[in-house]
């Protein structure tokens, strides 16, 4: 046990115990994710073709994703302490509004400058930088990135308000499921389209998304404000500072024999799922011999995937069990990349793909469920955010790993090997994350955490 807390799971931090099955108050949470993720799946069409609008440099068009994924490092943690500390309902709400404002100005600002702005299939006549309009979407961006930032662990917090430990599992497979159908099947094409139509138009329909999700989430009856900790260390004048607060979510964690080692596994699969897909556009181009097109639809096998994934989860857990479902998907995920790795046909990529992304969310559905559950409530924030940061941390490690074994296994053989390399790599990481992870992360632990903390455990 966690020094500190009992081994009583509280209620949660809503008014009223969550009843079993999936309520209004799910199904509401649900619309709403869909419907912004939406909006996020238009922007991954919308944002990359604006910015290689405004500007023909390569970095600069990096620097874009740059500042998305920016947010993630440095404000995860403080997210953590936020979503504890307030109404998680009305932070969800206030961060959608925040969303829709940005979004709208980007819109605003890039409605000004259609005239000029080139269409889709004329970008090659960009010349020069329009600066004034890059630096508003970078700005834009970074602030997004931080909205996001607390607003999915604000959401991820919640659903264990609204709805009972034992469905958990299968709430949070129907929500990623439609989030992926939303953020990949239906967002890119309608944001094609949209864009085809004026520049400006898919970012406005991205804002309405926004504020249309806003305000679902503001009919969610109930309070969600963190129940106070059990232990605190107060001031002088009783309210905690953020180093305690911040230091305790991260203690929480280091200090669980399950949670830990978990975090742990996760950074480092992440860490070599990026070694392979940082070069992945030059292994479509050069060794795949792909062009856009079959590039966009070998990302559709992903996305179905993901929806299996998502919706057979429940069902394989029950079956197998959580710790076996686990290793299975450390295990597949190193012969995936293998497989990958000595193929040169993409539709058997595509196929492959598929077969990743269903791993990736049996293995997230397991994981944030086990933590929804176990996590005393007035910690959830603070210890899911050290736990996200674990598993983003590691992202950029694992793209600078990519990036270099490239350039080390081609000064020495050819690139195609040097390119091939990189899914060997990701796949030997794997390969020793299913080693430890067969031991670290068996069905019997989970059950004993789950145990410990006042959930019933369903044998299977």
């Amino acid at each position: 046990m966690v020094a500190g807390y009992g081994v009583r799971r509280s209620e949660g931090p809503g008014d009223q115990v969550p009843a079993r099955g999936l309520g209004r108050r799910y199904r509401s949470l649900l619309a709403a994710t869909t419907i912004s993720n939406l909006g996020d799946g238009m922007g991954l069409i919308a944002y990359p073709w604006l910015a290689s609008a405004v500007t023909r440099n390569p970095a600069l068009v990096a620097s874009v994703l740059v500042a998305q994924r920016l947010p993630w490092l440095f404000f995860t943690l403080p997210a953590g302490v936020i979503t504890d500390r307030v109404d998680r309902r009305r932070v969800m709400v206030a961060m959608d509004v925040c969303r829709g404002v940005l979004t709208t100005l980007v819109a605003l600002a890039v409605l000004a400058r259609q005239g000029t702005l080139p269409s889709p299939d004329e970008l090659d006549t960009v010349i020069g930088t329009d600066v004034g309009l890059y630096v508003a979407v970078l700005a834009a961006t970074v602030l997004m990135g931080m909205a996001e930032v607390l607003r999915d662990n604000a959401s991820q917090t919640i659903v264990p308000s609204i709805v009972a430990a034992d469905d958990l599992e299968r709430a949070n497979g129907r929500m990623w499921s439609a989030e992926m159908v939303a953020n990949t099947f239906v967002g890119p094409p309608l944001g094609s389209l949209l864009l085809v139509v004026a520049f400006s138009l898919p970012f406005f329909v991205d804002a309405a998304t926004f504020f249309v999700a806003a305000a679902i989430i503001a009919t969610i009856p109930g309070s969600f404000r963190a129940e106070p900790a059990p232990r605190s260390t107060s001031g002088d004048d009783g309210r905690r500072s953020w180093r305690t607060d911040l230091v305790e979510g991260w203690r929480w964690l280091w200090h669980h024999d399950l949670l830990r080692p978990m975090a742990i596994i996760l950074g480092l699969l992440n860490l070599a799922g990026t070694v392979s897909l940082s070069v992945f556009v030059l292994f479509a181009q050069e060794v795949l011999e792909v062009g856009p097109t079959v590039f966009t639809i070998i990302g559709f096998g992903g996305a179905i995937g993901g929806i299996v994934g998502g919706m057979t989860t429940a069902a394989a857990t029950r079956r197998f069990g959580p710790g076996a479902c686990l290793s299975i998907t450390l295990g597949g995920g190193a012969l995936v990349a293998l497989l990958i790795g000595l193929t040169s046909w993409w539709p058997v990529v595509l196929v492959l793909f598929g077969v990743e992304t269903m791993l990736a969310m049996l293995w997230n559905v397991i994981t944030v469920s086990l933590r929804q559950a176990i996590i005393p409530p007035a910690l959830l924030g603070r210890v899911n955010s050290v736990y996200r940061f674990f598993a983003w941390g590691m992202m950029p490690i694992g793209a600078a790993l990519g990036g270099l074994t490239v350039l080390a296994v081609d000064a020495v053989a050819t690139r195609e090997l040097a390119l091939r390399a990189t899914w060997f790599v990701s796949a030997a990481i794997q390969l020793a994350l299913f080693v430890v992870g067969r031991r670290a992360l068996t069905t019997a632990r989970i059950e004993a955490a789950r145990a410990q903390a006042g959930i019933a455990v369903t044998s299977t």
